[in-house]
């Protein structure tokens, strides 16, 4: 129940995208979002959407790993569609007492519901595609040029790798703590509001105690190990760009480009 909490997961694979530098990645999604929130038409959400396709093919990403990743934001994205389609004024199309529904409420809410879906699968590709080390990796590497003016870049990515190293040993501890609690009478399901709020008094406290317990144990590890922060440090696998993420530069900037273009048209 708890493991569809998670966005996205890495799947090792040889394709081109997961051979691509992590900075080559991050700055391809920053630029995927820019483009993505600037289209206003139509023309640019559907090329958008077959550069996606393309890109998951190249990266052998099952489909229903895609579906599965918009799982936990359906809701979000249900809510944001229902409050757009019925609160937007303009023209009407359709009116039935206090409801009506006007042609920009329709265009606004299939438009916000793309950016949301498109959102998350680009994002998903990251995560599927790139490890979690190697991915704070390079973040670090991208805000090391920071560090000259005091920017904490290497505490930052540290921070990251082991918010997200925990994820998982969290969501297993939770479902855990759950099964104890449901196996003791807990009802976390039924009743009102209130009262399943009420019900996660006996998971939270637990949780919490051996969240604590965890960072302590980790930064004991660390202690122990003579980690006294990023200054000197190196890594086993020097992250480098090669001509791979030249070509993917190139042709993401293209078709970014005619996105821009079919927006002015």
């Amino acid at each position: 129940m708890l493991k569809d909490i998670t966005i996205g997961q890495y799947l090792p694979g040889n394709s081109v995208i997961h051979r691509l530098d992590p900075r080559t990645k991050i700055l391809l999604i920053v630029a995927f979002l820019i483009v993505l929130f600037t289209v206003g038409n139509f023309a640019g959400y559907l090329a958008l959407a077959l550069f996606l396709f393309a890109v998951n093919k190249i990266a052998k990403v099952p489909f229903k790993m895609l579906v599965k990743s918009l799982k936990p934001l359906l809701f979000f994205v249900i809510f944001t569609a229902v409050i757009n389609l019925f609160l937007t004024r303009g023209e009407p199309i359709f009116k039935w007492g206090i409801i009506t529904i006007t042609k920009e409420g329709v265009r606004l809410t299939i438009a916000m519901s793309l950016r949301l879906i498109f959102l998350v699968i680009g994002t998903s590709l990251l995560t599927y595609t790139t490890s979690p080390i190697v991915l704070t990796d390079g973040i670090e590497s991208l805000f090391r040029p920071l560090s000259k003016i005091g920017f904490p870049a290497h505490e930052i990515a540290m921070m990251m790798t082991i918010a997200i190293r925990f994820i998982p040993t969290i969501i297993d501890e939770t479902d855990k703590i759950m099964k104890a609690q449901s196996a003791r009478g807990s009802d976390f399901e039924s009743g009102s509001l209130i009262h399943r709020a009420k019900a996660l008094i006996p998971i939270l406290v637990p949780l919490f105690v051996s969240a604590f317990r965890r960072a302590d144990d980790l930064a004991t590890a660390m202690e122990c190990r003579c980690y006294r922060g990023g200054e000197g440090r190196t890594k086993l696998k020097a992250i480098k760009m090669k001509r791979i993420d030249a070509g993917a530069f190139l042709i993401s900037a293209a078709v970014f480009a005619v996105v821009i273009v079919m927006n002015w048209l």
